[in-house]
């Protein structure tokens, strides 16, 4: 994984989290749901990421 991919997927996750907190403090179910989203976005490339630097190797 390259340290741009990575710096990427932690941008993207706490961007998420950020949302989701938004959505929590503001009752916006909808802002909720787009940061959880965008935190299960973020792991699912990291994991697909580590799966590819396990074959890299």
């Amino acid at each position: 994984m390259s340290a741009a991919d990575k710096i990427q997927n932690a941008a993207q996750d706490l961007a998420g989290k950020a949302k989701e907190a938004f959505g929590n403090a503001t009752n916006d179910d909808s802002k909720v749901a787009e940061g959880k989203a965008d935190q299960t976005s973020a792991s699912a490339k990291k994991a697909g990421e580590n799966v590819k630097d396990v074959f890299k190797d």
